[in-house]
């Protein structure tokens, strides 16, 4: 199985992905709204089909991308149906079981935090996708949103600690760059609910604490009570100007084939050193040269009227370009995917 932990640094939210390594097919988990194109871009890096998005509860700190990898992809949306959001197509219930090829997974309902949360159990119990309900030495909160600390104390002791003490348990959040605990750990040292605390002991502690209320609960929850579909139903505005790839390291793309068809309206800047310049690029006529090690300097030469696409032999300097580009005040520019190499094998 492929395993990918992903960060939103902005929520402090841990996006999982699971895919097999046969079929290719993939579950999220989790997914952030704002992080669709860098997950988009890492399932086509490893060459996956996702085919469901799984939310653990009904977010009150960031709006899942649920709907819209659902327009991306055609994947399907799976989430409680305690939480009753629109455009789910699998409603979850305690005890089913749902996933793709050699994965899957066993809903646990684990209440407490909200009504709707659910653990996700690897059906070997190796691992467990807690949402809220555990997190690594901490639990969620119990103060808000159907929360109830005697529930959420029964559904970690009872549906999560009584996996086996190896599973490893991956928490929706994390706010301290902790990545994975397990069973064993969170039994013995969690300082809220570990170390033979009892109902008593959690409930008290859980209602002796004061937090703030979430920054974005108001613009969260209705809009995860639409999977995370905009209120006005439309996609979010993408570049228009090109074809344009984002890539898992973030770097805007476009392929050669495209730059030939449209290269009077955009500026090619090509990155490379004089030396290199050796031999024409087939299908190109207007390029403009500045090495990148004098694009710093050299930055106001290149026209701000059009769109410029960066060009290197292996698309890695180019791609330096971008970024250089960007900080003078480019807004319209892209990276050519693989640089002259992959010109000359197109």
């Amino acid at each position: 199985m492929i395993l990918r932990q992903l960060y939103d640094a902005v929520s402090s939210t841990y996006t999982y992905l699971l895919a097999d390594e046969k079929t290719r097919e993939a579950i999220l988990i989790d997914p952030v709204f704002e992080q669709s194109q860098r997950d988009l871009a890492l399932l086509q890096e490893l060459d996956l089909t996702l085919k469901i998005v799984a939310d653990t509860h009904a977010h009150a700190d960031h709006i899942t991308a649920a709907w819209l990898l659902k327009q991306k992809t055609g994947c399907r949306i799976a989430s409680s149906v305690v939480i009753s959001a629109q455009h789910v197509d699998i409603p979850l219930r305690h005890g089913d079981r749902f996933g793709v090829s050699d994965i899957t997974l066993e809903v646990r309902a684990t209440p407490g935090h909200t009504d709707g949360c659910n653990t996700y159990v690897l059906a070997d119990h190796s691992m467990a996708f807690t949402g809220d309900t555990l997190l690594i030495r901490g639990c969620g909160r119990s103060d808000f949103q159907q929360g109830d600390p005697a529930k959420l104390y029964h559904s970690i002791t009872e549906q999560i600690f009584s996996l086996p003490d190896s599973c490893a348990i991956y928490p929706a959040h994390d706010y301290n760059g902790r990545t994975r605990s397990s069973v064993a750990e969170e039994k013995a040292f969690n300082p809220r609910v570990g170390g033979g605390a009892n109902e008593k002991d959690f409930v008290h502690y859980m209602q002796a604490m004061q937090l703030p209320h979430p920054k974005k609960i108001d613009e969260a929850l209705p809009a995860n009570m639409r999977s995370g579909m905009p209120e006005d139903g439309k996609l979010p505005d993408e570049p228009d100007w090109a074809d344009i790839r984002i890539t898992f390291a973030g770097i805007a793309e476009v392929e050669p084939e495209w730059v030939i068809q449209n290269q009077p309206s955009v500026t090619i800047l090509d990155v490379r050193e004089v030396d290199e310049q050796d031999e024409p690029l087939n299908g190109v006529n207007n390029a403009m040269s500045i090495p990148l090690s004098e694009l710093r300097q050299r930055v106001t030469e290149v026209p701000q009227d059009r769109p410029v696409v960066t060009l290197c032999r292996s698309g890695k300097r180019s791609s330096l370009a971008v970024g250089i580009l960007k900080d003078a005040g480019h807004e319209r520019v892209a990276n050519i995917h693989g640089g002259v190499l992959h010109w000359q094998n197109s």
